[in-house]
């Protein structure tokens, strides 16, 4: 069985700062930690492996200086780590974010075996999105388990998962197929420090480190600053619209029926093509 785990070093949340023309994080200067969320979804990953064997490999994207992370996860048990880093992932959001990281997923399939399971953490302390691994599944075409706070069976011969998923509601049960990508939660199991062996051998290992390039990514326009549309926008401000926002009177409608109805006309007069849009797509149902 082989698990990836996409880990991130972020920044001391007591000491971040921001560029104040990019909107950046700074990083030179601030002390870095391995993202604590991350650490649940590794130590659930070597739990896996400890139990039908395999192997797992840690994944990060950042600076050469993030391979002291790598080490780190090493340190606690992980088999192989991968940095990927290149000066055109400077400055990417969480779009850029899951595309060089799935990039480097499939790179890992080709060169150490397919994984059974991508594991990330809920989110970032850097960014507090939950986006990364759930835009990392979807470019994968992976099924994704967020929020996981267990996972109750797995099943190599039927290629099956049961987890415990916290919702809104209470816990849901679910069960799906492998491979998959699956996103853990705060507290959902007690880190390991790590054994002297491995603290040893993560000393002596070598980290995988591959560029752009060397992940297969032909087109690095979708990475970096670039390839990040959320940062383009706030540091690029669009014009405002010329054309300004329809206005609809609601003073001759009595009831909330008879103003929802005057608003749907509105629209309908305002853009011919929905209302006929609409109407097919009901006929379907």
């Amino acid at each position: 069985m082989h698990s990836v785990v996409c880990i991130k070093q972020v920044p001391d949340s007591a000491q971040i700062r921001v560029h104040p023309v990019t909107n950046t994080i700074m990083r030179q200067g601030v002390p870095t930690i391995i993202n604590p969320y991350d650490l649940f979804s590794l130590e659930e990953a070597l739990r896996l492996r400890d139990k039908f064997g395999g192997e797992v490999t840690v994944l990060t994207m950042g600076p050469p200086m993030a391979s002291d992370s790598l080490r780190k996860a090493l340190t606690i048990g992980a088999d192989r780590a991968v940095l990927l880093t290149d000066r055109f992932f400077a400055g990417s959001d969480t779009l850029a974010t899951s595309f060089a990281l799935a990039q480097a997923i499939r790179k890992i399939g080709e060169t150490f075996g397919a994984p059974d399971i991508v594991f990330a953490g809920k989110q970032t302390i850097d960014g507090d999105t939950a986006q990364v691994g759930p835009g990392v599944a979807k470019r994968l075409d992976l099924l994704q388990l967020t929020y996981v706070s267990a996972i109750s069976e797995l099943g190599l011969e039927d290629r099956s998962i049961t987890i415990e998923r916290r919702s809104e509601g209470g816990v849901q049960i679910l069960k799906t197929r492998l491979p998959c990508l699956i996103t853990m939660l705060e507290g959902s199991n007690v880190v390991r420090r790590g054994r002297i062996d491995d603290a040893l051998r993560a000393a002596r290992a070598e980290v995988v480190t591959w560029s752009a390039k060397d992940a297969g990514i032909e087109d690095v326009t979708q990475c970096g600053l670039r390839g990040s549309p959320t940062v383009v926008k706030r540091v690029f401000a669009p014009p405002p619209r010329a054309e300004k926002a329809k206005q609809v009177d609601l003073a001759a409608n009595k009831t909330p029926k008879d103003m929802a109805e005057a608003t749907i006309e509105a629209i309908f007069a305002h853009t011919s093509s929905l209302e006929a849009d609409m109407t097919k797509l009901a006929a379907g149902f």
